[in-house]
């Protein structure tokens, strides 16, 4: 009974530390990103995508894309500035965890199991960036698949610094019906190279 009772409070005491960890994380994310609008500029971006995708007048198609092209350049740039803000940032508030799970200090414990978000923040900049000037000349339906995934991805990261990777893909899946893996398949060959090394998928 004993050892019933001393595993329920580590438990327990586990379980509010990580919720502490994790608001701390969350709030740090969020004071960054509030000095931008990356979020309704991906709002934006993704919404223009359906629409022109569904639109079968080929002249108004044309110029829905050509507004989606200055969405994508604005949101560029300003992912381009939150990566180098953050970067400033120090080393152990940027660690995150490759454990399927939220562990409390599981970075510090287990800093070979962890990646730095400063430099995913950095990865995400240079292929939202790539994909945005489309030097391989993609076709616009392509270069928008192309650009969701980096985008998504992005965002996957954001929820695995918040909570962990198991709850990130989760909400990927429920938000875009999109799998983790099916996002890894879609971005840039240089993205999920440098991605791959970084967090080890």
């Amino acid at each position: 009974m004993e050892t019933f009772t001393l595993v329920t409070l580590i438990v327990i005491g586990a379980y509010f530390v990580n919720a502490q960890q994790q608001r701390r994380r969350i709030a740090l994310l969020g004071s960054h990103l509030g000095h931008f609008q990356i979020e309704k500029l991906m709002e934006n971006l993704t919404e223009g995508y359906l629409r022109c995708l569904g639109e079968d007048d080929p002249e108004r198609r044309e110029q829905i894309w050509r507004l989606l092209d200055t969405t994508e350049e604005k949101l560029s740039g300003q992912f381009d500035s939150f990566a180098a803000e953050f970067a400033q940032v120090g080393e152990q508030e940027a660690r995150v965890s490759k454990l399927p799970l939220a562990l409390p200090f599981a970075q510090q414990l287990l800093p070979g199991a962890s990646f730095d978000l400063r430099q995913a923040f950095a990865i995400h900049a240079r292929g939202i960036a790539g994909v945005m000037r489309n030097e391989r000349q993609r076709p616009p339906k392509a270069k928008a698949f192309m650009m969701s995934a980096e985008l998504f991805l992005m965002q996957h990261s954001c929820h695995w610094y918040c909570k962990s990777k198991t709850v990130a893909s989760a909400r990927l899946l429920a938000r875009h019906k999109t799998s983790y893996e099916q996002v890894l398949d879609a971005v840039s060959p240089e993205t999920r190279k440098a991605y791959g090394e970084l967090t080890g998928q």
